[in-house]
Formats: C-alpha cells, structure tokens, sequence
C-alpha cells in the first residue's frame, strides 16, 4: 500500500479505529443477509477511512449481493487502485462482470487472479470455466455468421416424437391447449411430474408465432367494470405463482393478467412457470399478456439457471428455442391510453413517444444502451435528474424525468418491475411511478413480501395485494445456475 501512503497519514488513528469496528458489524450484517444494512456501514467505514481496499472488496460482493452490479464494479476497481495485490479485488470485478454477461472482461481479472495465485485450486476452475464461456459465445458467433442462421423453430419434427404409454401428463387436445390441459398441467407441476417434451416444443412454437404478431408496444384495453392484475418478477419460484392464483383467480377472459418479465431464472422452477404462463397465454390471447424482462436473455440465462435447468429437464436445441421465443416478447404494454407497463424503466433522453417505444426492432438479444435496453434495465431514483445505474446497464430516473415523459405522451403513471421491495411494492415520484414486485422472499434469502395489483377499468386506480412466500420442494434457488456463480450468490 505504499502508493497510497500519503492518504493513510491524513487518516487519524481514531478514525482508522472508529472503522475497523464498524466493518466487523457490517461484516456480521453480511453474514446474516441483511445487505442493505451492510452497506450502509461499509460505506460508514470508507468515510471514516478510505484508504482500505477491504472495505470497497466488501461493500462490491454486498452490492453483488444486491444486483447493484455497476456500483460494485466501481468498488472492485476501485480497491484494486488502492491494493494491486488484494485479490479479492479481482475476484469481485470479475463477478461484476459475469453479472452483466461481460466475459471476456471477466476473464482478464480471472487470469491477474491465476497470476498471483497459481497454485489456487478455486482459481484455476474459476479461470477454466470461464474461459470455456468465452470460447462457447466465440464458437456460437463463428456459427452464426457462416451458417446464416437457421431458426431452431425451422428444425423440429413434432411428427417424429412419440408420447410414451406411460406418460400420465396432460396432452394438448387437436394440438391445441384447453382449460383442462391448464388444470391438469398445474396440477402435474404441483406434484412435481413434467410436461411431455412434444407438447412443451408445440406450446413454444405456438406462443412463438403469436408473439410475432404482437407490436413491441401493446395497447390494451380495460372495460369500465372489469379488473386487471398486473404482476411482477417470477424469476422462478412456481409455488408462489400457484399462491398468486389461489389470491386472485386463474386467469380468464374476466380475470385478465400481465406478467411484467423476469418469468424464469434463480428461481429452480423456472420451467414450470413458463410453460404455465405461456399455455395461459396461448389459452387466452387477448386476456392474458407478458413484457420481456432483462432475464429473458441469453446471457441472463446462462449464468442465473435457466439454461442449465432447460438442458437438465429437456435438451440444448429447447433452449435455444426458448431465445428465440424471448426476443419477440413484447417491450412494455399500454393500458387504456393512460398506463404504461414496463420492466425496468425510463430514458436517457426526454423525448421518447410511445410512438417510438412501438417501433422499436426487438427481435434480437438486448443491446447494453438506447430504448431497448432502458426499457428492460432502468430503475427510478428520489433525486431528480438522471443518473448512472446502480446495475451497470440503463439508467437512473428522477421524478422530473418522469413527470416529463408523462405529459409528453397523456398519461397518469407507470408500473414496472424489475427491483425487490421489501412489502413487494412502492409507490415513488409523487405516485407516478410504482414498481411491483411478486417474488416473496427472493432467492429465498431476502425475506421480502411480494405483490400484485389489481386496478379497475373506470378509474385505473391501483390497489396492491401483498403475501408471503409459501413452502416449495427441497430444491434451491441457483439449483441450475453456472458454477462461477457460488462466487457471489
């Protein structure tokens, strides 16, 4: 730390004291999953002295912790400035990276890790596995551009899958998906069985086209005396789904829900949901809606589960056809002109029209700036103006940013998603902004409640249903994740 011997000197030994006990508790806050106290004393800590490169190293895997991926990036590098040899430091940078499907990024601070550690078993795994990523994406480009890319859906034969005698699941009735199918599949996932492989291919083939048909920017309207539920992230968790509608009815033509994305991932029942919430889709096409969230991607896929459960429960070639399905999700969804429902947030710039949002390409994997991508990633902030994400991707939006998006395009408010609230929901921005959240004691860790909300045609005042988690089998969160992730979660 000589380099930085000038700055420890302007650090009384009080101070220096006065941090280290602070650290320790943060450290205990930590230890029991109370992030967001964590931090708050980490950063009580670099106040007080912020010459350490252990603080910054800790407060970056809390914000891991968090999904606050761009500000523990921040505190990664910035703890390799203060110590170039702290290599903790390196680990936490490539986490970030990881997190944010960066790689190759990834991989260098793997390879300064292997450097200075050459003997360490968990750093040689850590470097191998994430090198054979980076081969992997290498390999699918490569594949790409020479093969013109013919879509997965093209290449399946529903014809040449037989359904065996033995199979007791629910079947499809003249290909075609029924309430009782609905009923039966349910029950079949509540009971742990598995939906048969030809008719999982027919439902994502099916669901594909019809998404095809959707503009990026869906208009939806709501009777005066009818209700409509809008829910937040699933990221998996089946059970409290099904909890969903035991609250609230199974969706129907009188009983109409949109799914705000981030239907799969961390969550180990990532299948389930989905095949759930695309037959009642395929069921109810006109009742039953779903944005994309920032999960619905390849990279999100790869390392929080998804994929990897896809695989254990079905083949390679599903997953693939479950990105091609993802990249015709719609982006966000327009209720009776005057609510706009999206996954993560607002803009960089004040201009966006709904107009714009509608002709957005997005049949491809989101890109990392522009409307897409603020739409799958932004998060609101108090503070007016806009400032750089917390998550690395998109950016932060005060009240000003909305009330002028608002009156730019007539509207009242908006919903999205996409960020744990401790009672499932908050009201932000003067009530023009409200983010929902229906994942109950996310990742089975954060203790939070989840929400839903219910408004009706005549007045689209909102009204937030809240819950607990309920019970689910003895498989945990991250059960199917990439292995480079027991680094951070």
């Amino acid at each position: 730390m000589s380099e930085n011997a000038e700055i420890t000197i302007s650090v009384s030994p009080e101070n220096i004291e006065k941090a280290e006990k602070i650290k320790e508790e943060a450290n205990n806050c930590f230890k029991k999953q109370e992030y967001n106290k964590a931090i708050d004393l980490y950063s009580q800590a670099i106040e007080l002295n912020p010459t350490v490169a252990v603080y910054y190293g800790n407060r970056s895997i809390t914000y891991l912790k968090t999904e606050c991926f761009g500000y523990a990036l921040n505190d990664a590098t910035k703890a390799i400035e203060l110590d170039k040899t702290y290599v903790k430091g390196y680990y936490r940078r490539a986490g970030a990276h990881m997190s944010l499907g960066k790689f190759k990024l990834a991989l260098r601070d793997y390879e300064a890790v292997m450097k200075a550690k050459p003997n360490d078993i968990d750093a040689k795994m850590k470097y191998t596995e994430c090198n054979k990523i980076v081969k992997q994406m290498a390999f699918e480009r490569a594949i790409r551009v020479d093969d013109t890319k013919k879509s997965v859906s093209e290449s399946i034969n529903l014809e040449n899958m037989a359904i065996e005698k033995d199979y007791n699941g629910p079947n499809l009735e003249d290909g075609k998906v029924t309430l009782e199918f609905m009923q039966h599949l349910i029950k079949t996932y509540k009971e742990q069985g598995k939906l048969h492989r030809k008719h999982a291919y027919k439902i994502l083939l099916d669901v594909k086209q019809l998404f095809m048909s959707q503009p990026s920017l869906v208009e939806v309207t709501v009777a005066d005396d009818s209700k409509f539920t809008v829910c937040g992230d699933i990221h998996g968790q089946f059970y409290d789904l099904m909890n969903i509608f035991n609250l609230n009815g199974l969706p129907s033509p009188t009983n109409p829900y949109l799914f705000n994305g981030d239907f799969v991932d961390r969550g180990s029942f990532s299948v389930e949901c989905i095949f759930t919430l695309f037959g009642f889709k395929l069921l109810y096409p006109e009742h039953f809606f779903m944005s994309r969230g920032n999960h619905e991607s390849h990279s999100m896929n790869q390392m929080y589960g998804f994929d990897g459960e896809v695989k254990a429960k079905y083949t390679a070639q599903m997953s693939e056809l479950f990105g091609e399905v993802f990249n015709w999700l719609p982006l966000a969804h327009c209720l009776n002109t005057r609510v706009l429902v999206m996954h993560g947030g607002l803009f960089s710039r004040d201009d966006v029209t709904l107009d714009e949002i509608s002709k957005i390409d997005r049949n491809r994997q989101p890109p990392e700036e522009g409307l897409m991508c603020e739409l799958l990633w932004s998060d609101p902030q108090p503070q007016v103006g806009r400032a750089p994400s917390k998550r690395g991707v998109g950016v932060q939006f005060g009240p000003d940013v909305t009330k002028k998006f608002l009156e730019l395009n007539s509207l009242d408010y908006i919903i999205r998603s996409h960020e744990v609230k401790n009672e499932g929901y908050e009201v932000a921005h003067d009530g023009k902004c409200i983010t929902v959240f229906s994942a109950p004691n996310y990742c089975d860790t954060m203790g939070n409640k989840g929400a839903f909300i219910v408004l009706t045609g005549k007045d689209m005042q909102p009204q937030y249903t809240t819950y607990e988690a309920v019970p689910h089998p003895n498989v945990k969160p991250m059960a199917y994740a990439n292995s480079l992730l027991s680094l951070i979660c």
